[in-house]
C-alpha cells in the first residue's frame, strides 16, 4: 500500500483510513500552494486501490472513517467512484463516513442525482477550500473555483445530505486587501452557512508564485496581530445558525474552538484577549502546515 508522497489532510481526519484515489490537484494553480507542484495530477489505477483497501482491511476492520486523498477525489467520476465508495463499505462493517477534499467546480458538474448516489454510499463530507469571499483576492491567487461556484456548491452538496466544511485563509489578502478578503468572506460564509468551518493562516511557502511577490515586494504579509484581527472582525461578522468552529490548525497562532451561534461571543473575547496581548500565541518555530 505505497502512499505517493507528498500527502496532506484535514487535522479532523488523523485517525482516518487515508486512501489515495488520484495523485495531486487537477487545478493545482494557487499561488500559495506548494503541496502539489512537482506532483502531476492522475487517477490512480483501480486496482491498485482495490488493494491498498484489502491490505488496510487485514489489520484494521473495524475502521469507521475514511478519507479520499488527494487534493480532490470528486473530480473523479461516478463510474470511477462509486466501486470504491461500495469496496469500502464491504470491507469495513462498522464504516460511518467517507470524506474528501472537494473544490467547487468538481461539485457543480456533477448532477443532484449523481451526489445523492455518493451519499447514499456513505461519502457524507467535503471539505472546501474556500479561502476568500473577496473575488479580487481569489482572483489574484489562482483559484479554479469562484466564489459564487463555492457558494453554489455547498447547498448543492447539503441538498443532497453532504454536509460541507469550510476552510478560510486568513491573510491571503495581505495587507493591501485584508479589508476586501474580510468583508467578501464575511458575505460568503453568511450565504453558505456550513455545518463546519475553519480557520487556517497563511504561511509564505518557499518556491511558490506568492513566495516570489513576497520577495519582490508586490505582498505584504500581515504580522500575528493582524491575522487575530482578521480572524476577530469575520467572526464578528458572522450570522450563522448551526455551524462548528475549528481554528485548531498548525499554521494557527491561537487555537479556538466552538460553535455558532452560542459561542460566538466567547470566541470574540479570546480573540480580543489575544490581540491586547493578554494570551500567549504559538511561537513562530512551532506553526507549520
Amino acid at each position: 500500500m505505497a502512499i505517493v508522497q507528498p500527502v496532506i489532510r484535514p487535522p479532523s481526519e488523523a485517525d482516518s483510513f487515508l486512501l489515495q484515489v488520484t495523485l495531486g490537484c487537477s487545478a493545482n494553480n494557487c499561488n500559495f500552494c506548494g503541496a502539489y507542484k512537482n506532483k502531476p495530477f492522475a487517477a490512480k489505477d483501480p486496482q491498485e486501490i482495490a488493494a491498498d483497501i484489502s491490505a488496510y482491511a487485514r489489520p484494521y476492520k473495524e475502521t469507521r472513517r475514511v478519507f479520499l486523498m488527494d487534493g480532490d477525489a470528486l473530480v473523479l467520476g461516478n463510474n470511477k467512484l462509486i466501486p470504491v465508495l461500495e469496496q469500502l463499505d464491504q470491507a469495513f462493517p462498522r464504516l460511518s463516513r467517507v470524506s474528501s477534499y472537494a473544490n467547487g467546480t468538481n461539485i457543480l458538474r456533477k448532477d443532484d442525482r449523481e451526489l445523492v448516489e455518493l451519499r447514499a454510499r456513505k461519502l457524507s463530507l467535503v471539505y472546501m477550500g474556500l479561502e476568500s469571499g473577496s473575488h479580487t483576492v481569489l482572483s489574484r491567487s489562482g483559484k479554479s473555483s469562484s466564489v459564487e461556484d463555492m457558494i453554489a456548491a455547498v447547498h448543492k452538496a447539503a441538498k443532497a445530505g453532504i454536509k460541507s466544511s469550510v476552510i478560510v485563509l486568513l491573510g491571503l489578502g495581505g495587507k493591501q486587501h485584508s479589508k476586501e478578503h474580510v468583508a467578501g468572506t464575511i458575505s460568503a460564509l453568511n450565504r453558505m452557512q456550513p455545518r463546519y468551518l475553519s480557520f487556517l493562516s497563511l504561511m509564505v511557502i518557499p518556491g511558490t508564485a506568492l513566495a516570489k511577490e513576497v520577495s519582490a515586494g508586490n505582498f505584504k504579509e500581515l504580522n500575528p496581530s493582524e491575522l487575530l484581527r482578521e480572524s476577530y472582525e469575520i467572526i464578528q461578522g458572522l450570522n450563522l445558525e448551526k455551524t462548528i468552529f475549528r481554528s485548531d490548525h498548525a499554521s494557527n497562532h491561537l487555537a479556538l474552538e466552538g460553535a455558532f451561534p452560542k459561542d460566538k461571543n466567547m470566541l470574540l473575547r479570546v480573540l480580543r484577549a489575544a490581540i491586547e496581548g493578554k494570551v500567549g500565541l504559538r511561537p513562530e518555530i512551532f506553526r507549520g502546515l
